[in-house]
């Protein structure tokens, strides 16, 4: 997770930038408001809804411990139906496979179903450094193709883009779109379709990820609300899934769960319009070469992480997006990293590494760890506990480096170990403080300390110690 997001700045500084963008503010606000009351209303139908939550748990957890064995079976079952499984330790070699496969089929464009796993791996700009053209052929990410922009949702990335932004981004830069097009969602649904289906009819190669992977019986698992996701997986030649390993569940039976978890939490449906499964190849019918590339890319050190791990757990549905205060006010793009949101403050620095970039450092620290998340989450992760995990993480990588805190704690600890000098400091600070004063309250701290009373008000310290009072009437000191 490189290329497209390095040299973003840190969650604050990002987020100080987004913050001054009342319509990105205003879109956000509207959409995952809408988004949450709708899975509120389809939650509130389940009297079994926690119990669905607990089995998700179970099952993600069942599969992550005995993540080898379960893994070597899809192989197997994938191998047995036709398929071809490829392995990748990380983001350079899932995208070397993925070259050479297309370029084997000898073409020079893919088209591709939404997926987040080759958003990691900047997948598209490894097709076009290799001379091949990609094609997204979801509704939200064309849009942000389309727009040259990044993704800032997991499940809408356009959702920082209102009607009337698509319809002026449509006409500039989609080809053949309609000079008169309107912002009716009908019409610009209309127009993107013209501009896929002769993307469908002619390219030779789909990519796809998968939502889920079935162990038992080598079946993958796609769903989606357009059916732009099926059209790639039908009518091309060969077909590429890119798959991050911690997507496998044990059995076709765990299935039903995971089907009713999804679609309330991330759509607010209580099924996907399209849910599409196969597994290997069937003569005569599909494609006719199937490849399955399984990424690990950091996953499994963060399955060695007692806490972090259970991010591994995460279904993508971005519940904990759509009730999130921070994102809602910062949107997707102030996280520097394809997965935004609480579940991309803890998955980021773990398949990053906590001190791999500035960014990673400071996304366990974009949260108010209010705890909505975890109360959202369908398979129970507990966000705010892997937070606070991670902070630690953070601060142990940086311990006994030079740093701004750590001269300030330097010299506090020097302050505090003599009695003489804590009440020197405190006669200073008294006697700054009534110099800086404005009617009963300090307007401004000096220096780096502004930034603490830029947000905090400041009183004014006391004339008198505690510890002059003390000698004063007690006649002792202490």
């Amino acid at each position: 997770m490189s290329g497209v997001w390095m040299g973003m700045p840190a969650f604050p500084e990002a987020a100080r930038e987004a913050l001054a963008d009342g319509q990105l503010r205003a879109n956000l606000r509207t959409a995952t408001g809408t988004i949450r009351a709708k899975r509120a209303a389809v939650v509130g139908e389940r009297a079994d809804w926690e119990r669905l939550r607990l089995a998700g748990r179970a099952i993600k957890d069942r599969a992550l411990r005995d993540l080898d064995t379960y893994l070597v079976r899809l192989e197997e079952r994938v191998t047995e139906a036709g398929g071809v499984v490829h392995w990748a330790r990380d983001a350079a070699e899932a995208n070397r496979v993925v070259i050479e496969l297309v370029r084997a089929a000898g073409s020079d464009e893919v088209v591709k179903v939404k997926s987040m796993a080759t958003q990691e791996i900047e997948l598209n700009e490894a097709l076009a450094d290799a001379g091949i053209t990609a094609h997204e052929t979801d509704l939200a990410e064309l849009i942000v193709q389309l727009g040259q922009d990044r993704p800032s949702h997991i499940l809408v990335p356009a959702i920082h883009r209102n009607r009337s932004q698509i319809r002026d981004l449509f006409r500039r830069a989609m080809p053949g779109a309609p000079a008169d097009l309107t912002d009716d969602p009908v019409a610009l649904a209309a127009a993107a379709r013209e501009h896929l289906r002769r993307k469908f009819l002619s390219a030779k190669v789909a990519v796809s990820g998968a939502n889920f992977a079935v162990a038992e019986t080598g079946s993958l698992v796609v769903v989606e609300s357009e059916g732009n996701g099926r059209m790639c997986l039908t009518l091309p030649e060969v077909l590429i899934s890119v798959v991050g390993i911690e997507k496998v569940v044990p059995t076709w039976a765990d299935l039903e769960v995971m089907l009713q978890l999804l679609p309330r939490s991330s759509t607010g449906e209580r099924m996907n319009p399209y849910t599409s499964t196969w597994r290997g190849v069937t003569p005569g019918d599909g494609p006719r070469e199937f490849h399955l590339v399984l990424l690990d890319n950091g996953r499994t050190a963060a399955l060695a992480d007692d806490i972090g791990r259970d991010a591994l757990r995460c279904i993508r549905c971005s519940a904990c997006l759509n009730v999130c205060p921070v994102y809602e006010r910062t949107g997707g793009h102030a996280y520097g990293s394809v997965y935004p949101g609480p579940i991309g403050a803890i998955l980021t620095p773990q398949l990053r590494g906590v001190d791999a970039d500035p960014v990673s450092a400071s996304l366990p620290y974009a949260s108010t760890l209010c705890g909505a998340c975890y109360e959202v989450c369908p398979v129970l992760i507990d966000i705010p506990k892997a937070l606070t995990h991670l902070r630690g993480q953070v601060v142990d990588a940086h311990r006994g480096k030079p740093s701004a805190e750590r001269l300030g704690m330097g010299l506090a600890a020097w302050v505090f170990a003599r009695a003489g000098r804590f009440a020197a400091a405190q006669r200073l600070a008294a006697l700054g403080g009534r110099v800086l004063a404005r009617k009963g309250r300090i307007g401004r701290l000096p220096g780096p300390l502004a930034g603490w009373s830029d947000a905090r008000d400041a009183p004014v310290p006391a004339e008198e110690t505690f510890r002059e009072w003390w000698l004063k009437n007690r006649g002792e000191s202490r």
